[in-house]
C-alpha cells in the first residue's frame, strides 16, 4: 500500500460534486496551447523533412545557407558553427525533434519533457536565427519559448496519455482520494 501526500492538482470530481464552468475551464486551460503547439511543430517537422531544398548544405532554401545567413547577427554564432559542421545532420536533427516534441506534447505523452524539448529548440532558434528582429517582438522563436514555458511547468494534466498513466498506476496501487 502507498502512503504519501496527493501531488495532483486536479481533482476528479469522482463524488459528482458541484463544479463551476471556471473549475472546468481552469482545468482545461492548456489544452489549446497544447493543441497549437503539438500541431505547429509535428508540421514544422513534416516541412522540413520533405522539403528537398531544405535539406541540403547549400543553395537556395537550404539548411545550409540559412545558417550562413543569421550567423554574423546571432547572440550566440558558436551554435550556428557547430550546426555548419553538418548542416544536413543539423536538419535531419531539428525536423525529427519538431516532430517528437509535437507528438509528445499533442498526445500528452512525456508532456513535460517534450514541451522542455520545443522550448530549447525555441530559445536556440531565437538565439540564432530571429536575434536580429528589431524590435525584438517581430522574432516569433521568442514567443514560443514563452508559450512552452505554461507546459513545461504544468505538463499535461488533461485528456493526456500522462494522465492515463498516471491514474492506471494509481489504481493498480490501491488507489486513493
Amino acid at each position: 500500500m502507498t502512503h504519501g501526500m496527493r501531488t495532483d492538482t486536479y481533482t476528479p470530481y469522482a463524488d459528482g460534486g458541484d463544479r463551476s464552468w471556471r473549475d472546468t475551464a481552469g482545468r482545461y486551460a492548456l489544452l489549446p496551447l497544447r493543441i497549437f503547439l503539438g500541431v505547429t511543430f509535428i508540421y514544422a517537422g513534416l516541412d522540413k523533412l520533405t522539403d528537398s531544398a531544405f535539406m541540403k548544405s547549400s543553395g537556395a532554401g537550404s539548411v545550409g545557407e540559412t545558417m550562413r545567413a543569421a550567423r554574423d547577427s546571432a547572440a550566440i554564432p558558436a551554435l550556428i558553427d557547430l550546426a555548419l559542421k553538418s548542416p544536413t545532420g543539423f536538419g535531419y536533427a531539428i525536423a525529427f525533434g519538431e516532430l517528437a516534441v509535437g507528438i509528445g506534447t499533442l498526445i500528452g505523452l512525456l508532456a513535460r519533457m517534450a514541451a522542455l524539448g520545443g522550448a530549447l529548440i525555441s530559445f536556440s532558434l531565437w538565439m540564432t536565427v530571429s536575434w536580429a528582429s528589431d524590435p525584438y517582438y517581430y522574432g516569433n522563436d521568442l514567443a514560443y519559448l514563452m508559450a512552452w514555458l505554461p507546459l513545461v511547468l504544468a505538463g499535461a494534466p488533461m485528456l493526456s496519455l500522462d494522465s492515463a498513466l498516471r491514474a492506471r498506476r494509481r489504481q493498480r496501487a490501491g488507489g486513493y482520494r
